[in-house]
């Protein structure tokens, strides 16, 4: 039996970057305009577990977090035509680096860290991996994720631009490859 590959319009697209750099919220964005299924791997997780995460941390601690967020990410990454947002430190992972480049088009969501700090108030309370680190600390956790992010098909830079903009460009992106690679 042969395996056939699944074309390129119809694999899912994965967002990858730190936390707070808006793959959810774009994510949405990009599931809505091309009818597809959105997936936040996070809250998969938390209804799984009945819990936010910052909770799961602390009852199942980051090691037994981080073996479901492979189990979860490796199977949904055979999906077809859905947008999933996984978190922030998934991609530290080495399987789910590879489950996500080998069968989906994955999208680094490249936010500089003048943007991103101007968010820390918004996510610290949910965020665990933050929790009682100082602004030095969470920029050496932000340089130090930068390497495993470099894993992707596509880098899209996010500063100083609306989610909707980001959006629709990674949409008119999507199109013209689909149209390059396997035209109709």
């Amino acid at each position: 039996m042969t395996v056939r590959e699944v074309p390129l319009r119809e694999k899912s697209i994965v967002f990858i970057g730190f936390m707070g750099v808006g793959k959810t919220t774009i994510g949405k964005l990009v599931a809505k305009k091309l009818y597809r299924d959105f997936i936040d791997i996070d809250q998969v997780i938390e209804e799984e577990y009945g819990a936010p995460t910052s909770e799961i941390f602390k009852q199942i601690g980051e090691k037994a977090f981080r073996a479901k967020e492979k189990e979860v990410i490796t199977k949904l990454s055979k999906k077809k035509l859905s947008v999933l947002s996984l978190g922030g430190g998934a991609f530290l992972q080495e399987d789910i680096r590879e489950a996500c480049t080998k069968n989906c088009i994955v999208f680094f969501l490249d936010l500089s860290w003048e943007y991103w700090k101007d968010r820390i108030s918004l996510i610290i309370d949910s965020r665990p991996v933050l929790q009682g680190r100082n602004i030095d600390e969470i920029l050496e956790l932000f340089n130090s994720r930068q390497e495993i992010y470099q894993y992707h098909h596509s880098r899209v830079k996010t500063d100083s631009q609306e989610a909707e903009e980001i959006a629709d460009y990674i949409v008119d992106s999507l199109k013209v490859a689909w149209d390059i690679y396997e035209p109709r």
